[in-house]
């Protein structure tokens, strides 16, 4: 019975959201959709212009439009940058650019995004769906991007929310064969089989649109019903399948509760405790002594009797005794509190109370706090069968529906680029036509003739054949031409105008759609035009693009974060960058000594960040612009010619730019082999000069002491021939004079050698 409930509200938010205003919208949106891919005729146009004997071509001026606008958008995919709320998620926010660039690229992002784009400017409106594979990565799961049609999606129309936040709901409808849906859902495939259409009350207000108009937008249900065939060829019955999107309410409990401390904890409290008792007993044993000595001492001097002396002490014994319990009680309980911490945890009402139930859960409670968070419910039904219902774990909060306006209007029903353009389209069709239809008639004559004077069939075959003899029939009237009015020039300045106001209406110059006859001289004059003639481009980026980019984000980091939990190993390709491939790892687990995971590194299901895009990351670039700026910063040293190399389109750029950086490293090491030999002989140089210096003195030094020696050897001789000769003495003091002389002369000849050898030491260096 609820399942039915269920079923019959889907329908009803379904007639509520397909009410007039969106029947109007989708109208005119189908029409610009229609224009800009070259269905600008109706068959009834089409009849009505072949039957006048006029040309039914079309100029098509939209779709170029179009294809420029979607160019500016998606020239380059999006960047996402996360900033992790502490500094422990920072190295798994750091990640995210890279996960984000996986998910992009296994749900061939950049197709997808041009798609969206396409539908925000000629629908006014696309959309992205972030969405889980349960079937890829070996079931583990996958984040995939889906880009769903925008007519199939009905928004709650009191929603004023750009993205969508303050929705109640967002409705997906699609008419399919029960084939297709059995495929998209197998595990439901008997509910699909037995499953039966509901004749739902389509009672649209488009209803009151002429039968031409309905046919350009309206879904015909009955046609639709015969686009399935079945294996045996016939057609096969469809059904209605929706897929409703809503935000709920779920009641949650922030419950605080007391953690009491571990065993190792108790024991050092129990320790603590005893050592405190220990010195409270002795103080307390002395104070009973003196109590004792006191009264022993009054019972002497007849002051007290005995039996009230062992009366008092008997009661100072028992309250000393009582007072060591209370202390010890009040001590433990204290430490005990501050070893214990209060934490808290948030789970549903649910949950809550079955735990209450629980009287050591119930002790350990010290306040509860009662509130209502928001989660995003997934309801699927086909035909009257409710197939699944699923609530998106409690991080998902915001739907995952990302839309891509092109105009905003505060309401679920945006403009689009293409829709003020429809008419100017059609003014310069017309125009095209009438003046192709005029030199037609210019160049096949019309004849007014006498009834009989000719015969019609030769004078239709052979009129426009050059040199043709047309005969008249004698006393009859030749025919004569009727020639076409002069085509006012008007109709050339409609042409000409038209497209200059297609031009203005949508932003897009000729200019920027390459025409040279509108290019500046000067590469300067050309930058200063790009950038003036795309600044309503650049409004539009920033105030519709971007934010849907910016949401487009944070759905993914919440979504894949609910599936990301076990260890995940990813390749990221980055074709620009100097190292086009690499791995990234998340959920590492740690393990202890005995192999038990007690931990895990890198853990991207509990970490906390924000997400925002990067700044006009999706728009195009001037490659020469970009380069010449590079340049110039390489020549002011703030970047290196590695990151220039990064930026160009160079093939075998991370081969060069490794053979770049080995060139660096061997240069670095080769000037530190420099440094370290110019040092080295600058150590040789300074240790040749002290040992020259060193042998220059020991030489004078064992000189000298040879002079000494042979000085005292002689004051020996004297000594002992102290009565010898005076000649004998003036022999050896000769001898004596002229060996000094001769070791003088010795050692200076050393000396001018030893200063010689260095100076041509120097000079050779």
């Amino acid at each position: 019975m609820a399942k039915k409930k269920k079923v019959d509200q889907i329908r009803e938010l379904y007639n509520l959201s397909n009410n007039w205003t969106r029947s109007q919208w989708q109208y005119i949106n189908q029409k610009g959709y229609e224009f800009a891919h070259d269905e600008q005729l109706s068959h009834e146009e089409k009849s009505a212009l072949q039957n006048q004997g006029m040309p039914t071509f079309t100029i098509n001026r939209i779709l170029p439009v179009v294809e420029m606008l979607n160019f500016y958008a998606t020239a380059n995919s999006p960047r996402w940058q996360a900033i992790g709320v502490d500094g422990s998620d920072s190295d798994v926010a750091a990640v995210f650019s890279d996960l984000s660039d996986y998910i992009w690229n296994l749900s061939d992002g950049s197709a997808l995004y041009s798609n969206a784009i396409n539908d925000a400017i000629t629908k006014s409106i696309g959309y992205v769906l972030v969405t889980v594979d349960t079937d890829k990565d070996n079931g583990m799961g996958e984040v995939i991007l889906r880009q769903p049609e925008p007519f199939d999606i009905y928004v709650d129309p009191k929603c004023r929310d750009m993205m969508f936040k303050d929705a109640s709901y967002i409705l997906i409808r699609k008419v399919l064969p029960k084939s297709h849906i059995v495929k998209l859902f197998p595990q439901y495939k008997r509910k699909i089989n037995a499953a039966s259409s509901i004749e739902g009350d389509d009672s649209y207000s488009e209803r009151s649109i002429s039968d031409k108009e309905q046919k350009l937008f309206l879904r015909d249900d009955s046609t639709a019903e015969d686009m399935g065939v079945d294996s045996s060829g016939e057609h096969e019955s469809t059904l209605e399948l929706f897929e409703l999107y809503e935000k709920i309410k779920i009641s949650y409990v922030n419950v605080f509760y007391r953690i009491p401390p571990d065993k190792e904890q108790l024991k050092a409290i129990q320790q603590q405790v005893q050592v405190r008792m220990k010195e409270m007993a002795a103080e307390m044993e002395v104070q009973l002594m003196e109590q004792n000595k006191q009264m022993q001492q009054a019972v002497q001097e007849g002051k007290m009797i005995p039996e009230r002396y062992e009366l008092e002490m008997k009661k100072a014994q028992d309250m000393m005794q009582n007072q060591l319990q209370a202390a010890e009680q009040e001590y433990m309980s204290k430490l005990q509190a501050e070893a214990s911490r209060i934490e808290n945890n948030v789970i549903t009402e649910k949950e809550y109370k079955i735990l209450i139930k629980d009287k050591s859960f119930q002790d350990s409670i010290v306040d509860v706090v009662q509130f209502y968070g928001t989660r995003i419910q997934q309801t699927i039904s086909a035909g009257d069968k409710l197939l699944s219902e699923v609530v998106y774990p409690e991080n998902v909060v915001d739907y995952p529906l990302i839309p891509f306006h092109y105009k905003w209007t505060g309401t679920p029903f945006p403009v689009s680029a293409v829709a003020p353009l429809v008419g100017k389209q059609r003014e310069i069709n017309k125009s095209h036509q009438i003046m192709v239809h005029n030199a037609s008639l210019g160049s096949s004559l019309r004849w007014l003739y006498e009834e009989g004077s000719i015969d019609p069939d030769q004078w239709e075959q052979y009129s426009s054949s050059p040199g043709a003899l047309l005969s008249v029939r004698p006393g009859h009237e030749k025919p004569t031409p009727i020639m076409p009015a002069p085509l006012s020039n008007a109709f050339f300045s409609i042409v000409q105008q038209g497209k200059a106001d297609m031009e203005y209406l949508a932003g897009i110059y000729s200019s920027m759609q390459g025409d040279t006859q509108q290019q500046h001289e000067t590469f300067r004059g050309m930058l200063a035009l790009d950038e003036y003639g795309t600044r309503r481009i650049k409004q539009w980026m920033k105030h519709s693009i971007e934010p849907a980019l910016r949401q487009l984000g944070k759905v993914i980091m919440q979504i894949s974060q609910s599936v990301y939990t076990a260890n995940k190993r990813f390749r990221i390709i980055q074709p620009s960058a100097i190292q086009e491939e690499r791995e990234q790892e998340l959920n590492i687990p740690i393990y202890n000594d005995m192999g038990q995971a007690i931990g895990k590194s890198m853990d991207y299901s509990s970490a906390k960040f924000d997400v925002r895009i990067v700044a006009g990351s999706t728009l195009p670039v001037n490659r020469w612009a970009y380069l010449a700026e590079l340049k110039e910063l390489l020549q002011f040293g703030v970047i290196d010619d590695i990151a220039v190399l990064a930026e160009t389109d160079v093939r075998n750029k991370e081969q060069i730019a490794k053979r770049k950086s080995l060139y660096a490293k061997l240069q670095g090491q080769l000037g530190q082999l420099q440094e370290s030999l110019e040092d080295k002989d600058g150590t040789i140089e300074t240790l040749e000069r002290q040992l020259v210096q060193a042998g220059i003195k020991g030489k004078v030094m064992q000189a000298e002491m040879e002079i000494t020696k042979k000085k005292e050897e002689v004051k020996g001789d004297l000594k002992d021939s102290y009565r010898s000769t005076e000649a004998k003495q003036k022999v050896l003091q000769n001898v004596i004079s002229n060996e000094v002389d001769s070791t003088r002369k010795d050692l200076s000849r050393e000396l001018q050698f030893a200063k010689k050898e260095l100076q041509s030491n120097n000079k050779n260096k």
